[in-house]
């Protein structure tokens, strides 16, 4: 294991923070996954399970198992971290900019098109190889201006060149859930099952370039940007990325975690990156994939105390209640019902809403929103 400490931009005199990944494997030996957590820095739960995965990792290492290439990054916002606003972590948004920390990634397509574009051929692995090089020649000559900038090009320049992209998340209240881009799920069920997810949502474009979607997006955009200009060169989608929701804020705890990490183990057994005596078991789906343009936002329409009907892992009707919000000036009930089918999959921590705050997600079978499908 090698521990590499990367320096970000410094926003103001006698201040610097430090962004650390840690490598397990050699560098080409085989397939590399990339793993990082709580890139909302109020997100805990992914750090304590990369804890355990270092552990699971080392152990691995040791006994001579890796295939391939590992780089976990346990803490993938120092900035978001060091942010608390009267006692309470704001880790969400920089406070510099305002921006999620999960947004505004680049168009890495669009970036390395023109270094790529007369150069590939008809060898499917090198024109992979050809673009990884690409990317990495664009992000080491990107200056970024800011610290927050800095940040995304550090966590680029990890993840870039990756075949498996495990982004850790979590959500407020909530059950395990995926998200993923349509070209990357085939490769990315075996994890989902492994995981016990409750909910899978697919797009093949959420919007807004999360991490996730800035480095598998890319590949399906060169593809279609080789379609459009004629051309036939064979292209595989050479980064399969996720965004794991490791259930909720308050969800931090070893038994999880270690469940957790131990099921990202059997997935790296499972496609080779970690050598095993058997094939590990697959089990069956706790859930089916749905599309996220499904997935129903309920929103309160009056303030009041939020009084929840519905638990996260609930399968709902249309139609049946999910909460209760209470006006004790009033004294009048509004009753907030589920507008599709499905689970409902994760809710709000905070019990008293204003008008138009979100109250809850369900993931419905039937697609009905367009455009931008990641909240802010």
């Amino acid at each position: 294991m090698q521990r590499l400490d990367h320096p970000l931009l410094s926003p103001s005199l006698g201040s610097q923070k430090t962004l650390s990944s840690f490598h397990y494997g050699t560098p080409g030996s085989g397939l590399k996954t990339y793993i990082q957590a709580s890139l909302h820095a109020e997100e805990l739960p992914g750090m304590l399970v990369a804890h355990h995965l270092r552990a699971l990792l080392e152990t691995c290492e040791a006994a001579g198992q890796l295939r391939g290439e590992v780089v976990v990054v346990p803490v993938a916002n120092p900035l978001g971290l060091a942010q608390r606003l009267d006692h309470k972590p704001m880790g969400r948004f920089d406070l510099d900019t305002s921006e999620n920390f999960n947004r505004h990634y680049p168009n890495l397509a669009q970036a390395v098109w023109p270094a790529v574009k007369d150069a590939l051929g008809d060898d499917a692995a090198a024109n992979v190889r050809l673009v990884r090089q690409a990317m990495g020649n664009y992000l080491r000559q990107w200056a970024p201006a800011t610290e927050l900038k800095s940040l995304r090009r550090t966590l680029l320049l990890l993840a870039h060149d990756a075949d498996f992209v495990l982004d850790l998340h979590c959500d407020c209240e909530a059950v395990m859930h995926f998200y993923a881009e349509e070209a990357c799920w085939p490769p990315l069920e075996p994890l989902a099952r492994l995981l016990r997810s409750e909910a899978i949502m697919l797009a093949k474009n959420s919007g807004s370039s999360p991490f996730d979607e800035c480095l598998s997006g890319a590949w399906w955009l060169l593809n279609e940007t080789l379609a459009a200009a004629g051309q036939t060169w064979p292209l595989p989608q050479g980064c399969c990325s996720t965004t794991i929701e490791l259930r909720g804020e308050a969800d931090v705890s070893h038994a999880w975690a270690q469940g957790d990490a131990q099921a990202i183990v059997k997935f790296l057994q499972h496609t080779g990156v970690l050598a095993s005596d058997m094939a590990p078991e697959i089990p069956a789906f706790k859930c089916q994939p749905t599309p996220m343009a499904g997935s129903e936002s309920l929103s309160a329409p009056v303030p009041g105390v939020v009084v929840f009907a519905a638990q996260v892992g609930q399968v709902m009707q249309a139609g049946e209640l999910v909460a209760e919000i209470i006006n004790p000036l009033t004294g009048q009930t509004h009753r907030v019902l589920a507008g599709v089918d499905g689970t409902l999959y994760a809710r709000i921590r905070d019990r008293y809403i204003t008008t138009g705050g979100e109250l809850a997600k369900i993931a419905g079978p039937k697609p009905f929103r367009t455009g931008e499908l990641l909240g802010a």
